[in-house]
């Protein structure tokens, strides 16, 4: 008999605020599809805005894990009008009802911050994975930037390189790590400063996507990846 599956209801709006951010997606995207090959689970994959810029048809099959039956369900509904390219199922749980499975990837796009205990999590997932798999990881940046808006939407924290280092198990080799969106952070840092605004509005999440996301992917490098508001992770499994 199957053990039921571990559901858990996501808190917030941010899903549907950022799902029209196509040129931070577009950004982030060119940093981690180089990693993604063979079977790959992406865990927290919500709606389905993550899976369709990610997924690429030179991955063998996408698995999408979302605790959450609602998203759950409206995620398998798009994808019944507007399949991926390539062979996918979205499971209902998270990553303790996946024993005895491995992957040539694991996928954590802005989902560990709202994970309690991240550290445990991310041990399951270094199980989870093949030899010379990739764990990769997005997530929001600078606990100083923390506000009641990140606790609505059921943050737990944000992190900084060496926190989110701190967090990744012994025995898996970095391959990257680094801030992303310098530009935006600035700006981030001005809107809780100067307008002592809590929670982004949609003008300024459009304006944040088409303007200044732009702008960082010109000047990260230029700063050499040392300053952002997410810091993007990507770490392999030893053969």
């Amino acid at each position: 008999m199957m053990a039921e599956a571990t559901t858990l209801e996501y808190l917030g709006n941010e899903l549907e605020l950022f799902q029209e951010a196509t040129c931070w997606k577009s950004y982030f995207a060119s940093h981690l599809r180089p990693y993604l090959k063979g079977n790959v689970l992406e865990v927290g994959a919500g709606i389905g805005g993550t899976s369709r810029v990610l997924c690429h048809d030179g991955v063998e099959s996408w698995t999408m894990l979302e605790p959450d039956p609602g998203l759950a369900s409206r995620l398998q509904e798009s994808l019944g009008n507007d399949p991926l390219p390539v062979p996918h199922d979205v499971r209902i749980g998270m990553t303790d009802d996946l024993q005895g499975e491995s992957f040539s990837a694991l996928l954590y796009i802005d989902v560990i911050e709202h994970i309690e205990f991240d550290a445990a999590e991310l041990e399951r997932a270094a199980h989870l994975l093949k030899p010379g798999g990739h764990l990769i990881i997005l997530v929001p940046a600078h606990q100083w930037l923390y506000t009641p808006f990140d606790k609505a939407i059921g943050h737990f924290r944000r992190y900084s390189r060496s926190s989110l280092r701190a967090v990744i198990p012994t025995g898996l080799q970095r391959q990257k790590l680094i801030y992303l969106d310098s530009v935006g952070l600035l700006a981030s840092l001005a809107n809780r400063l100067l307008l002592n605004a809590a929670a982004p509005t949609r003008r300024q999440i459009q304006f944040w996507d088409k303007v200044l996301v732009r702008s960082s992917r010109w000047v990260d490098p230029l700063l050499l990846h040392s300053l952002g508001k997410s810091v993007v992770g990507v770490w392999r499994k030893p053969v």
